[in-house]
């Protein structure tokens, strides 16, 4: 599981034309699986998400997780993060799982977040998104599961 994770001041996502979520501070996470992946990794990569101190305290050190500072989460299902540049000018997507492994994968990790106090507000499996934010910082992380666990 491969996630890239933005902290922002807001975010939201639209699907055909029309507003479908959003949030007002804390994580956008784009989130793409991969074939091994497991119900295990997905509960791994939501606690990490959920335990990460990347949020400013009085001092202005990246003390402070998310729930401290009341942020929620717009979680957008994302295959691209698989994808394999390495030949050619058209990529590849062949490490990406496919949508019936990875959909379940995908609901199964925002539950876990939830499950860990936060507010998650997903897209769509497999839809067209129009994805907007205001990256706080900037700050961007990206949070590889065969790297961590």
């Amino acid at each position: 599981m491969r996630i890239v994770l933005q902290r922002v001041k807001e975010a939201s996502v639209a699907i055909d034309g029309q507003l479908y979520n959003e949030i007002e501070g804390g994580y956008l996470l784009l989130v793409g699986i991969t074939e091994g992946d497991t119900e295990e990794t997905a509960e791994k990569m939501a606690a990490k998400v959920h335990d990460l101190r990347i949020f400013e305290d009085e001092n202005g050190k990246m003390n402070l997780a998310i729930e401290q500072i009341g942020g929620q989460v717009l979680s957008i299902s994302q295959f691209t993060l698989y994808a394999n540049c390495r030949k050619g000018r058209r990529p590849s997507f062949d490490q990406a799982a496919r949508p019936e492994l990875a959909s379940p994968l995908y609901d199964h990790f925002n539950e876990a977040l939830r499950r860990q106090g936060l507010v998650v507000k997903p897209g769509i499996f497999g839809a067209e998104m129009k994805v907007r934010l205001l990256n706080d910082g900037p700050v961007t992380l990206i949070l590889d599961s065969s790297e961590l666990f």
